[in-house]
């Protein structure tokens, strides 16, 4: 039986439908599972007539492998990763690849690559978006790793990515856990395109009083603009879904948002590198508020219901408004990731290629969109923009959408409606453009309590000084500050 190109442990759904993937590009693949039954099952069910190998053991899989061996596990990231490779290590040779595929933080990522470099092997931490429909049909793939280890899968991952005018959406991104960094970020930004939809068909739905079919047919119109994009187009198709009795289907389901943590792990990222990430954030604290059912229930009884006022103004004038500030805020959550990200590469000393990146975005993934077209073009332009919104579509289009975008605010405000990442990405885009924050009376407070000192608007920067604010001080300054 000729050998298999590549190896694959883990057949749940991801799993499943990237080998089918495989064989449908051409790729003879061997599987493996721990229950060994959900093999069976595989090959009698979706595999069967195909050229699929299933194996029972791990020693049967790297047994089936042309060499070098290449074994892509498609399990839960964490301490499994780590329990398969000390496995697989007695059965491979050097010059042999691991493939983690899972969503792994990226400092595991970079701790495997060196480990399994000193055993004479090669790894790589790939980030896969899309989903079941992504996994099948072409998904975005964010690999990074071993730079060893790329020529030797490349082909089988292009093939397999989802394609944008012929380019797959699969490139190299950097060494160690770059592969695993972006695809963390991007998972950060997925958290921020959901919850600014929310937002605004919270506003329809509370504020605007628009039926599901009014709200349908509005996100059905967004998809044919500049807010083209995957999550745009499900939340029409959801919206439009009736349950048994007739009702939106929507309205019957929990409001208690879950998470698997990469959206936390970008938050925390930023908070380490000192990058202003807020609206990520706050749509990750969305979602934990959005867990507190039993309390928020209680408070809503006990300190009384949202405001309800007459909403002035003409409706067609306030949806363009919230289109207006959809779009603004997806601009800022898209150029905090980015800056995410160069800081990242700055600090971790990778050479990341932000238009590539864009490239990967724009297909197969959860996040793909018309506007990724967008930030590619900026990149391209200039490799060195040192943040999106300095970009002159990027300018222009923040402009052209701020007073709906402040019109927005004020309506949620005015109606007691939380809109945490719509007034985040306005608080950072009023923040950013400041020439002068009231930071200099932070720093005098903190020079008055403990001493940590200040530079001066008339001195030159790196120069710093102490006041004795009380007179009864003393002279010494405490250690200086980070910025």
């Amino acid at each position: 039986m000729p050998k298999a190109d590549i190896g694959l442990i883990g057949l749940a759904v991801m799993g499943q439908n990237l080998v089918l993937n495989m064989a449908d590009n051409g790729y003879r693949v061997a599987v493996f599972n721990r229950t060994t039954s959900k093999v069976d099952e595989f090959l009698e069910g979706p595999a069967k007539g195909t050229t699929i190998i299933g194996t029972h053991s791990l020693e049967a899989l790297v047994e089936a492998l042309a060499v070098p061996r290449k074994v892509m596990l498609m399990v839960k990231a964490g301490e499994v990763v780590d329990r398969f490779i000390d496995m697989l290590v007695p059965l491979l040779e050097p010059g042999d690849v691991i493939i983690d595929g899972g969503n792994s933080h990226y400092p595991d990522t970079s701790r495997r690559v060196a480990y399994l470099r000193d055993k004479g092997l090669r790894f790589i931490g790939t980030g896969i978006s899309g989903g079941e429909e992504g996994a099948r049909h072409g998904p975005s793939i964010m690999p990074g790793g071993d730079p060893q280890a790329w020529p030797l899968v490349k082909d089988i991952f292009q093939s397999i990515a989802a394609k944008v005018d012929g380019e797959p959406c699969c490139q190299w991104v950097g060494q160690d856990g770059a592969g695993h960094f972006v695809k963390m970020v991007h998972n950060g930004i997925e958290y921020g395109d959901m919850q600014l939809i929310c937002e605004a068909y919270a506003l329809m739905e509370s504020a605007l009083e628009m039926s599901h079919d009014q709200m349908h047919d509005i996100f059905a119109d967004w998809n044919s603009g500049v807010l083209d994009s995957y999550l745009i187009e499900i939340t029409a198709d959801i919206l439009a879904k009736r349950d048994e009795d007739g009702a939106p289907l929507v309205t019957k389901i929990l409001d208690t948002a879950g998470q698997k943590g990469t959206g936390k792990w970008t938050g925390i990222s930023a908070l380490d590198l000192g990058v202003p990430l807020t609206l990520i954030g706050e749509a990750v604290f969305a979602r934990v508020l959005s867990s507190l059912k039993d309390e928020r229930t209680r408070a809503s009884r006990r300190l009384g219901p949202r405001p309800k006022r007459t909403v002035p103004g003409d409706r067609q004038d306030l949806v363009r408004a919230l289109h207006d500030a959809l779009y603004a805020s997806k601009i800022i959550s898209y150029a905090q990731g980015f800056m995410l990200m160069r800081e990242a590469a700055r600090v971790q000393g990778w050479d990341l290629n932000y238009g590539e990146i864009a490239l990967m975005w724009r297909g197969g993934c959860i996040i793909r969109s018309k506007f990724l077209g967008n930030i590619k073009a900026a990149f391209d332009s200039n490799p060195q923009l040192d943040n999106l919104v300095l970009d002159d579509f990027f300018t222009t289009a923040l402009k052209d959408a701020e007073p709906g975008w402040r019109k927005a605010v004020v309506l949620a405000v005015e109606q007691g409606i939380a809109t945490p990442a719509f007034a985040s990405a306005l608080a950072y885009f009023d923040g950013y453009r400041s020439e002068r924050l009231p930071a200099n009376l932070l720093q005098a407070q903190r020079d008055y309590f403990g001493a940590h000192s200040y530079e001066r608007v008339d001195k030159p920067r790196g120069e710093f000084f102490h006041t004795d604010w009380t007179g009864h001080g003393g002279k010494v300054a405490s250690t200086t500050y980070e910025v």
